[in-house]
């Protein structure tokens, strides 16, 4: 047994306190690390720069402590038990570390928690002590860890199996407000940290039919006897990890519903599709998972070309999710298809990046993204996505409706529960064969391991929905949807927001009419042609200009002001809008709605 015990003399120095205690520590010296980083999150955090005042005794002697490099130690040969002592700074309002104040406290085990290896995994106590100000006399304890001798939602004493169940079981602390509701039979929560209005009813009911969704998706019985949704509400902000039993979520306030509210609206759409998201994790890495993550070695990065599947696949089914249990209808689901499509299109470094290396190099590359990434890489996420939605109408359209993705991941699925661990690189590709009864893997490698572009255009219309190409209507324009009205004809190849004093440009286009002429991320533009403008006027001026045209613009770079002559180019058509047409009615809604 190690048996650890976080608390906080003082929760708004932001400091958690924390103590382990190690029954039998190594003969030899007892080995201690922390993680580096965190599962489904992958970029190296080194959350040992948080820890302090580490010291360790045994039998009431201090013992000496070694540091081997950022996030390992050594102990000194001791009979035990050892115990361990140290502060851990929390100040990252994420979803991926920790946070404390003396509004609501937070944590990933991976951030705060030393492990003892070497001990054969034994199992894990932790005691959840409530911090010491009077202020702090009414919080709760919200987690999935089960309870061993804490009362429901109280602080006291919580188990886990091992480190790795310990560490993968997020606690929240403080007055949220807890949802409940069942999903086949299995217990949830809804708990919400933060300043909100909603309607606790229709989430309650929302979230049972994505749930409920998921889980006969797989096939009952779910994996867990208990599930929990950690919600921090902020006011603007967005972000999800998942976890065995549970996920970590922020949200803006403006994306819960409201009472009185009947439709979906866009931001309660983002909303539910984050919460399916992370929810579909619960199968799809959290236990089907590719074979370099059994286990995971959290002291370094560990490489995979597969984070395309387990990422992109979830991103598909998650907005998929929510038309076939009903909550949006078949155009709404279209738009987010079309938006998908879209942020890919506008994207250079698809050309570039196939979504294996996207997903080899995401340690240095998709989460380290600077203001070149859109020319540079494409997102796993997005792409994997849309190469989910083509294997999908590929399978559909080989087999004549019998076979698609929906089998692919039942399999999977199967495949683990038979005891099966870990996907090797092309083993889903294997599967898809299978179900095809074909041999598809040209158009797979394709589509995986190549820049090309996809064939989704020519897929789609085997369901019956047409694609249209389009410029960007302003800067506001996802795409998805139609719009009314004159497009621009021409393009300054940037991407622009309200600035300081100006139009600051937080991305230019490689090869764009921006960056020929000199321009770069960070610049704001004063004027153009000695008028000053702010970025409604600048795409009003677009809106009349023509492709050819000549401006000299004005801007700072830094505290310098710099003349520059661009020539405008022509507006790309990569916004995209679908459109369901009279044709392949039948295939359409069983792919839509999962027959």
């Amino acid at each position: 047994m190690i048996r650890y015990q976080i608390t906080s003399a003082d929760p708004a120095s932001h400091y958690f306190d924390v103590r382990v205690e190690i029954d039998a520590p190594e003969p030899s010296g007892q080995a201690l690390r922390l993680p580096n980083w965190i599962p489904g999150s992958y970029k190296i955090r080194d959350f040992a720069r948080n820890l302090l005042d580490l010291r360790a005794e045994c039998g009431g002697e201090a013992v000496a402590l070694e540091q081997l490099d950022k996030s390992n130690w050594r102990a000194a040969p001791c009979a035990g038990p050892l115990e361990l002592a140290y502060k851990v700074y929390a100040k990252d309002l994420s979803v991926r570390s920790a946070h404390l104040d003396n509004t609501h406290g937070y944590f990933n085990g991976s951030s705060v928690f030393v492990e003892a290896p070497g001990l054969d995994d034994p199992a894990c106590e932790l005691v959840i002590e409530r911090p010491a100000p009077d202020y702090c006399a009414d919080w709760r304890v919200a987690t999935a860890l089960p309870r061993a001798g804490a009362e429901p939602f109280g602080f006291g004493a919580y188990r886990a199996a091992d480190y790795a169940a310990l560490i993968d079981h997020p606690v929240e602390m403080g007055t949220f407000t807890r949802i409940p509701f069942e999903a086949c039979g299995v217990p949830h929560d809804i708990i919400l940290t933060g300043r909100f209005d909603c309607d606790a009813e229709r989430l309650a009911t929302d979230l049972t039919k994505i749930c409920e969704h998921h889980i006969r998706f797989f096939g009952e019985p779910a994996p867990m006897d208990y599930y929990q949704f950690q919600v921090l509400v902020v006011g603007d902000g967005y972000g999800g990890l998942e976890h065995r039993a549970s996920t970590s979520l922020i949200a803006s306030r403006k994306s819960l519903p409201q009472a009185g509210e009947t439709r979906v609206g866009d931001d309660y759409r983002n909303f539910l599709g984050l919460c399916s998201h992370e929810y579909f994790h619960t199968w799809n890495v959290k236990r089907i998972k590719p074979d370099v993550f059994e286990p995971y070695d959290l002291q370094r990065e560990v490489y995979t070309p597969l984070l395309w599947a387990f990422e992109g696949i979830t991103s598909y089914y998650d907005e998929l999710a929510l038309v076939r249990a009903g909550l949006i209808d078949d155009d709404s689901y279209l738009e987010l298809l079309g938006q998908t499509m879209t942020r890919v299109s506008r994207g250079r470094g698809r050309l570039r990046q196939s979504v294996a290396e996207s997903s080899f190099n995401a340690w240095t590359r998709f989460y380290q993204q600077d203001e070149n990434a859109a020319n540079a890489i494409v997102s796993y996420y997005a792409k994997g996505a849309l190469i989910a939605a083509c294997v999908d109408l590929k399978l559909r359209a080989e087999s004549e409706g019998e076979s698609s993705l929906d089998g692919v991941m039942r399999r999977l699925w199967q495949d683990y529960r038979r005891g099966e661990r870990g996907v090797a690189p092309r083993q889903i590709q294997a599967l898809v064969n299978e179900l095809a009864g074909v041999d598809l893997s040209p158009l797979l490698d394709a589509w995986i391991d190549g820049t090309d572009e996809l064939p989704l255009p020519e897929l789609l219309q085997t369901v019956g929905v047409e694609v249209d190409a389009r410029a960007a209507a302003n800067s506001q324009d996802k795409g998805g949807k139609p719009v009314d009205g004159e497009l621009p004809t021409a393009t300054l190849g940037a991407m622009l927001k309200d600035g300081d004093c100006g139009v600051a440009i937080q991305r230019v286009d490689e090869g764009g009419a921006a960056q020929t002429a000199g321009l770069a991320a960070g610049d704001e533009i004063l004027a153009v042609d000695g008028l000053r403008l702010e970025l409604a006027q600048l795409e009003q001026r677009l809106l009349r200009a023509r492709v050819g045209d000549r401006w000299q613009v004005h801007a700072f770079r830094r505290d310098e002001l710099h003349v520059f002559e661009v020539e405008l180019q022509p507006a790309p058509a990569t916004t995209i809008v679908l459109r369901a047409t009279d044709d392949n009615s039948d295939a359409r809604r069983a792919w839509l709605h999962g027959a």
